[in-house]
């Protein structure tokens, strides 16, 4: 169980990450969703998801790099808004959560199909 101030912190960065990112001229990450953010050790590191549904491999290591580069500017973004004196380090995941639930539906349809022939 997460302690409410982490909770907290996560609450506050999914507001600013991507109100950061879209200050960015970069069209290809300006306006990506961003789905989860995940804090670990306090605020010294955080893991930033966003919806890679829509993009290859190697698109989603593109937006990684692009994301990567741009982390120092979301970071200024955070103190800034915020007032705090550390932002956490961030690292870049494609969400393929949504990916893994349309192939657990489709198996359990064909389980379904199975059953009632």
């Amino acid at each position: 169980m997460k302690s409410i101030n982490l909770q907290r912190t996560e609450s506050l960065l999914m507001e600013l990450v991507p109100e950061a990112l879209s200050t960015l001229k970069d069209s290809r990450i300006n306006t990506l969703a961003i789905t989860e953010i995940d804090c670990k050790n306090g605020k010294y590191d955080a893991t930033v998801y966003y919806d890679g549904s829509d993009y290859t491999k190697q698109e989603k290591q593109v937006l990684n790099s692009l994301l990567s580069k741009a982390s120092g500017h979301i970071k200024t973004y955070c103190l800034n808004a915020t007032g705090w004196y550390k932002c956490p380090n961030f690292k870049f995941k494609a969400d393929d959560t949504l990916e893994k639930s349309m192939k657990m539906e489709a198996l359990f349809d064909q389980i379904k199909s199975k059953k009632q022939d």
